[in-house]
């Protein structure tokens, strides 16, 4: 089959219109032509799964895999043997081979670390064509027709919000865009996250785009840029990405924007996982990734239940398989169809399990708070723009904040640590000593701003 650029997005667009059967079908059967090439191709999973049926259309019946596993077996896992971890880091160490291809073939990503391991991924095109073309359904599914029309009528700028400076898949993918040309490139600017933020307000007001994507946290400054008047951009769409969006935390940029906000949740493992709706739930492509809620034993958690984690099996990816993958989330799978009419599976999401803060309690026990909980906390406190939770201690948290331009810092902070108080009491953990730090929150080398750090 030639699956041409323009072959997969009429696919997915034929996919979405004929339902669920129809994308769980596609599902089943790329699932089974994965397994098959990888147990093939790769001597890793080629033992992991000796034993198993000679076609394997269920996600289930598959081992169990995760970074630290792939990682330690890379030489192994990969499926083209001219590819190896030396290789790979040696490419990565060069910032001058950002965006180029790997062995004149791929795209080579990495992760900060902010989940405990360094990622090293290599991509193949048909990662990359099906992330485009299902990104560009979703884009479509927002903004319609019309909103297409003025996209266009706009010049349709996008501004990518990135960690630049290392092999970031946003970054990567920008960089490789620009370097092979074409129309795309010509439409797309990136405009970096370690940027001063005077600086980033002007250069995105001369460049006026038309679409704003980047990480939540540097969305959320920007809109208190937007709402201070010093940003003053109108964008037809924004979407927060890579990092977990609460309810507050939409309606404060669209007001801000006076736009569409549309969030996705993805991975660097895979970027096309799934695309946010107007009622606020993310849909999950199935047609190109299984994705599976499950229990601490790998078993699978009921519809409307948080689960522990979450299982993903990139369907696309041939180079370097993710087949029943760990990818650490915390999700929660819908039990009834989404009113915004996708027959796309909706989730939602309550971020890493490894980010769940654990305390001693005084009776010799142990309590467990989750990132939401503190997340909540502070999308109800006034005066904060972003705030970082760090144990540095069983029973102690440092805490950074940036309050909010205008705000009183020093009011700002005594309002946190009496609902910081009020949440450990209320879960038997008034023993938990609370300090303020005087930096503010700090960024991963990618970008990002972890909210909560646990105890390393």
């Amino acid at each position: 089959m030639n699956e041409s650029k323009a072959w997969l997005g009429r696919d997915i667009r034929r996919a979405r219109r004929q339902g669920a059967a129809a994308i769980m079908r596609r599902q089943r059967d790329r699932l089974a032509g994965m397994v098959a090439y990888a147990r093939t191709a790769s001597p890793y999973y080629r033992e992991l799964y000796r034993g198993l049926p000679e076609r394997v259309e269920d996600p289930a019946l598959l081992p169990v895999t995760d970074k630290k596993t792939l990682m330690g077996r890379f030489d192994d896992w990969v499926t083209d043997r001219d590819i190896t971890q030396e290789k790979v880091q040696a490419f990565t160490g060069d910032p001058d081979l950002i965006g180029q291809r790997f062995l004149g073939k791929y795209l080579v990503a990495t992760t900060s670390g902010t989940s405990g391991r360094r990622g090293l991924f290599v991509l193949d095109d048909r990662y990359m064509d099906v992330g485009s073309a299902v990104n560009s359904r979703a884009l479509v599914s927002w903004l319609g027709p019309a909103g297409i029309l003025r996209l266009t009528a706009r010049g349709g700028r996008f501004a990518q919000l990135v960690a630049t400076g290392g092999h970031y898949a946003s970054f990567a993918g920008y960089s490789r865009v620009v370097r092979e040309g074409g129309r795309r490139g010509k439409l797309l600017r990136a405009f970096s996250v370690h940027t001063p933020m005077p600086q980033l307000v002007a250069r995105l007001n001369a460049y006026r785009p038309a679409v704003v994507i980047g990480y939540t946290s540097t969305v959320m400054l920007l809109a208190a840029e937007q709402e201070a008047g010093r940003l003053h951009i109108g964008p037809l769409l924004i979407e927060p990405a890579g990092e977990t969006m609460t309810p507050h935390d939409t309606e404060r940029i669209a007001r801000a924007f006076r736009t569409t906000v549309r969030s996705a949740y993805a991975a660097t493992e895979c970027i096309y996982l799934s695309h946010g709706c107007a009622e606020g739930w993310y849909h999950v492509n199935s047609d190109w990734v299984a994705l599976e809620p499950v229990d601490a034993d790998h078993r699978p958690t009921p519809p409307g239940e948080f689960s522990h984690t979450v299982l993903i099996s990139n369907l696309a990816n041939r180079v370097q398989p993710f087949l029943r993958y760990d990818l650490g989330d915390s999700v929660l799978l819908r039990p009834d169809p989404c009113p915004c009419g996708s027959p796309l599976p909706a989730i939602r999401v309550r971020g890493r399990a490894g980010d769940v803060l654990t305390f001693p309690t005084s009776s010799g026990g142990r309590v467990s708070l989750s990132p939401l909980a503190f997340g909540t906390l502070f999308d109800r406190t006034p005066g904060i723009e972003l705030f970082q939770i760090e144990q540095t201690a069983p029973s102690a948290l440092r805490v950074r904040i940036l309050p909010a331009a205008g705000a009183d810092p020093d009011r700002a902070w005594q309002t946190v640590l009496q609902e910081l108080t009020r949440l450990l009491a209320g879960n038997g953990l008034g023993h938990v000593i609370v300090r303020r730090a005087e930096e503010p929150p700090r960024q991963t080398p990618g970008g990002k701003y972890r909210t909560v750090i646990p105890l390393a």
